[in-house]
């Protein structure tokens, strides 16, 4: 029901230089930076957080995220050298 939302805000952080920015990367923004994983809320407040989600808010995100994925890559591969 709030993917049109959720295209409309990609397409923004888009022209805002955030070229990877999906739908799905500002849904799981909101759930876990927003929501804490506890998105109970009526349709009109769902949409009203991703209207306002802001740039420095998602770009946190993917800070944390990109630094997660790095460290989940830097542990497989030292447990593939090491075997």
């Amino acid at each position: 029901m709030v993917l049109p939302a959720l295209e409309s805000k990609s397409s923004e952080f888009r022209l805002m230089g955030y070229t990877q920015a999906t739908s799905e990367d500002i849904w799981r923004c909101l759930l876990e930076k927003v929501w804490k994983g506890n998105p109970e809320k009526r349709i009109y407040e769902v949409v009203q957080d991703i209207f306002h989600l802001g740039s420095n808010i998602y770009l946190s995100y993917l800070t944390v995220k990109a630094y997660q994925d790095d460290d989940l890559m830097a542990s497989i591969a030292a447990l593939t050298n090491s075997e």
